[in-house]
């Protein structure tokens, strides 16, 4: 019976021998960087929509037959250029027709007011001379109002001149031109015949879930409105920069969101109205344990990340990711200030396996 027991012997120190032989295995050349505390923002990711502030539909105040196009489609325009230009021949002869009328009231009144100051030396002498010259204060009066009423329509007429041309009442972009030269516009018809929307500065709207009212509202009470950045899908730029300026005063019980505006500049017109956008919107910075975001790995148990000790041995330790920002994830969890964590190799490592630092591949030549 001995026997078989010293040929086991050899085997089962070879088996109590074999996570020695595993620690001291080949090292898994890995890079690896500190955990470390520092400040980083809290932000809210969200998904938006550019908008102009307010679009600015050009319509006629007068009918006519444009006569002139002064612009084209998607042409960038500023307050007070002519747009269009309407047959001002009718209008203009009927202004000629009210100014010689005035003319003739204006010499009626002159006559007539000459009139009263003859008849008022000979109010002393009798009951004829009495009753004329109050006929002829009243005919003064008349012609007075004449002249009034003649200035009048001639000021209608001239407001319907400058009617005739239509010019761009906001700075922006034009928009689809529906009507040429030679089509017949009604101010009746109430029709858009232009479209102009304002480029800068745009608005973005986005809505976040509910649960951030409560930091969203002290940001906004705060002496500076929060930063929101906006990137447009494929634009390799650094993220458009604007303010929050608008939070809705109620929250949505269909989708348990929030909607807020934020406020961009857009003198580029890097943004567009209609443009989808993602949205990111910084409340504050809070200090917190952070490491390199690639170091955080998805295991079996959850989120992990894998721990050098002092002779290079890798253990791996249970994290809950807090927020990720600037390449950074902040964390809590079997992680502490100065650890070093792994950056690189993390997927060929196990609890336990040894490691060896390596040096970061320089980037090769453009070709």
């Amino acid at each position: 019976m001995r026997l078989p027991l010293l040929r086991l012997l050899p085997l089962l120190l070879a088996l109590a021998a074999l996570p020695a032989l595993a620690q001291r295995g080949p090292a898994v050349p890995v890079e690896s960087a500190e955990a470390q505390r520092s400040r980083i923002p809290v932000e809210i990711a969200a998904n938006g929509t550019a908008a102009s502030e307010a679009v600015v539909n050009v319509r006629t105040r007068v009918d006519g037959q444009i006569e002139r196009v002064h612009v084209r489609e998607g042409q960038m325009v500023k307050h007070g250029d002519v747009l269009f230009t309407l047959d001002r021949r009718l209008a203009e002869a009927t202004l000629a027709q009210q100014e010689a009328q005035l003319a003739r009231d204006r010499a009626q009144a002159q006559r007539a007011q000459a009139d009263a100051q003859r008849y008022a030396s000979l109010r002393g002498e009798g009951f004829a001379a009495q009753q004329r010259f109050e006929q002829a204060q009243a005919e003064a009066g008349v012609a007075a109002a004449n002249v009034r009423a003649s200035e009048a329509l001639i000021s209608y007429t001239r407001t319907l001149l400058d009617y005739a041309t239509i010019t761009a009442e906001a700075d922006g972009r034009l928009g689809t031109l529906p009507v040429r030269e030679g089509n017949f516009v009604r101010a009746a018809e109430n029709t858009p015949i232009a479209t102009i929307t304002p480029m800068d500065p745009l608005v973005v709207r986005f809505a976040v879930p509910e649960r951030w009212v409560p930091g969203l509202r002290d940001a906004l009470a705060g002496p500076v409105p929060p930063r929101v950045r906006a990137a447009p899908p494929g634009d390799a730029g650094p993220p458009a920069e604007g303010q929050l300026v608008f939070m809705d005063s109620q929250v949505d019980p269909t989708t348990g969101t929030i909607a807020l505006t934020a406020r961009f500049p857009n003198a580029t017109q890097r943004l567009w109205p209609g443009q989808w956008l993602s949205v990111v919107v910084t409340l504050r910075e809070e200090e917190a344990l952070t490491v390199p975001v690639q170091a955080v790995q998805q295991g079996q148990q959850g989120p992990q990340v894998f721990v050098l000790d002092a002779d290079r041995v890798a253990h791996r330790r249970a994290v809950r990711v807090e927020r990720v920002s600037g390449g950074r994830a902040a964390i809590s969890g079997e992680v502490a200030p100065g650890d070093r964590v792994v950056v690189e190799g993390a997927n060929l490592l196990t609890d336990g396996a040894r490691t060896v630092e390596r040096q970061p591949q320089p980037a090769g030549p453009r070709s």
